[in-house]
Formats: structure tokens, sequence, C-alpha cells
């Protein structure tokens, strides 16, 4: 891809659901809990409030119910430096989820509670894509959109075509949630045809292998120095080899490696195929995790600002991308409210963690 169209990029929209996240404090358990942290979050809204904290402008767009909640949210948006012209009002409710927050050998846990939400009522012609997109240069969106209903997928659809008719940067995340994939149809069949429109495409492993069938290569690093990575790097290369052959018109694929070795202790590398070759990060070792939600989705915001501000350099976005990612790992709640100084500053290897005076 030509690339003045990365420097080009005005204005970023992402579009989907975004909830209220209701927290059982510190690591207590479900069963335990006498009242619950409520924040709000989703992943293409995550990746907005980070991209908005780096300095792009950035429109979201979604659905929020007419009531006190949704306004709630609107402000919380608001307040996270978000356009929010293009938002919708209809539906009844928010989508909610409860999480509860693994400890060493116990893991998170997830319950959703979104059926009937006010994005759930998303129908093809509700949203002038066409108006939404001027001024844009890049739209991205996810698999949990397309994963809640078939007519949310038909929306993904329309927002693709008309994304794709005005010249925009179309990235996508596959964000492949199980427990959201109920109406019948499988992940790989949906979202198959829709991630043929991706410029850029980011995934962990298993959400490749579950979208384009592509078996996963593994990454088993226990240190920071573990030698296993760069072992795997053959291996890795003829991954993104085989995504760029299944979507052509893909020019950058991306892999954010973990390796969970408690709930509170992980390890990150990320790879990155484009233009013919393998680009790698150096390992991160994360041993006192605060919050795991929304590593992903800090990476995505990190590789799209990457490539906009070193649109020349593809192993310097990647390196960004991680860098912003790892120090999601320890933000609480969905976003990642890091600036670009501090992830510039970890990319050059400052840890200490001293107090900034």
């Amino acid at each position: 891809m030509n690339k003045n169209k990365w420097t080009a990029c005005k204005k970023v929209v992402t579009f989907g659901e975004v909830m209220l996240r209701l927290t059982a404090p510190g690591f207590s358990r479900f069963s335990q809990a006498r009242e619950l942290v409520a924040t709000y979050g989703g992943s293409e809204a995550n990746v907005g409030i980070s991209l908005a904290h780096f300095g792009l402008p950035v429109d979201f767009v979604t659905r929020l119910p007419d009531n006190a909640i949704g306004h709630a949210c609107l402000a919380a948006l608001r307040e996270n430096g978000l356009g929010t012209g293009h938002i919708l009002w209809g539906g009844k409710r928010l989508g909610l989820y409860y999480l509860e927050r693994g400890s060493a050998f116990r893991n998170s846990n997830v319950v959703y509670d979104r059926e009937g939400s006010a994005f759930a009522g998303l129908r093809c012609g509700m949203i002038d894509w066409d108006r939404v997109f001027d001024g844009a240069g890049w739209f991205h969106w996810s698999g949990i959109a397309a994963a809640l209903t078939q007519e949310g997928a038909e929306v993904c659809r329309e927002a693709l075509e008309a994304a794709d008719r005005k010249g925009l940067v179309i990235s996508c995340d596959l964000n492949y949630r199980k427990k959201l994939w109920n109406y019948g149809r499988t992940a790989a069949e949906v979202m198959r045809p829709l991630v043929e429109y991706s410029d850029v495409l980011f995934g962990a492993e298993p959400e490749y292998q579950e979208i384009l069938g592509i078996q996963p290569v593994g990454f088993h690093a226990e240190t920071a120095e573990d030698s296993s990575f760069a072992d795997s790097l053959p291996a890795f290369e003829a991954f993104g080899r085989n995504v760029r052959e299944q979507l052509p018109r893909c020019g950058k694929v991306f892999l954010e490696l973990r390796n969970s070795l408690t709930s509170n202790h992980n390890l990150l590398a990320a790879v990155l195929y484009s233009d013919g070759s393998l680009k790698h990060t150096r390992i991160d070792d994360i041993p006192h995790e605060v919050d795991r939600v929304g590593v992903g989705d800090a990476f995505v915001a990190g590789m799209i600002y990457g490539l906009v501000r070193y649109p020349a350099d593809d192993r310097k976005a990647l390196e960004f991308a991680l860098a912003a990612s790892a120090l999601k790992n320890t933000v609480y709640g969905d976003c990642n409210l890091v600036t670009v100084d501090e992830v510039e500053s970890l990319m050059q290897g400052h840890t200490s963690g001293r107090v900034a005076r």
C-alpha cells in the first residue's frame, strides 16, 4: 500500500458496542461481592480512547439507549476525547458485562448481559456511513460487532462497503469471543468474507485459526531472554505469508503474542508480516499485572498510531504497539490511559518505575 495513505489519515472512525462494566472489587469472587465497580468499555471504544489520548482525532459510532445510563456513557466517551456526533439513540438498555478478576492460578471470568441491547438493535440503513466517513482516513471494526446478531454482521458489511468506496484504510481485530456466537452461524463463515476488506489485520493466533484455519505456531517464552521465540520466527513468517495468500489486500498482518504464567504474570511479544518479510519485537515480562482487559485493544491502537506516525518504519510501529499494550497491563479498566511520551519512553527501555518529578 502507498505509504502516503497512512500519513494522509486525518481522522479515525471506530465502530462497535460500548458496555457498562461491573467489576467485583479487588480480586473477590462474584459470590463475595456486595458492591460492583462501574466503568465503561468495549473493544472498539477502547481503541478509540487510546488513539484520542495519543492525539489523533477519533469518531466513535455506536447506538445508545436514550436514558440516564446511556447519557452517562456518552459523557464518559466525551471525557476521553472521542467524537460522538454520529452516535445513534434508540433501544431500551445498555449492554453489560460482569468481570471477576483472576489471581495467581485462578482465571478471570466474564459474564455477558448484552442480549437485546441498544447496539444489538442496529439494522442496515440506520447509519449514514457516507456522512460518517466524510473527512476520515481510517475505519476500524472488530469481530465482536459481527458476533452479536446476523443483522449486526450485515451492518458491518454495509460499513465496510462504504469505507471501501471512500478509499479509507480498513483495519480489523478478529476478536473472536466464543460466548457471543449464538445465532446459528459460525465465526468463520460470517467473518471470512468481511475480513477480505482489510488492509491491516490483528488477532491472536487462535483467532486466526478460528477464522482462517491457520494452525498456531505457539509462543512459550518463560523469560524475557527466552531463545524459543527467536527459534520460532521462521514459522511465524510462514504464518504471515499464509494470511497474505488468503487475503491479498491485507498488507500488514499483526499478531500479539502472550504467554500467561499466572493470571497476573505475563510475557508479551509481537510480530508483523509486511512487505514480504517478518518484523518482531523483544519480549516484555510483566510480573505484576493490574488489569488485562483491553490489552489487545491497546495493541491495536498502538498499531494504528504507529503506522500513521512512522509510515516508513513498520518495525518501529510494531514496537510502539507492543509498548502501548505492555503499559495497558498497568492501568485499571478497559481503556489505556497513557500518553505517546510514556509509550516512547518504554520503547527506549525506561522501565525503572521511578517517580517522575
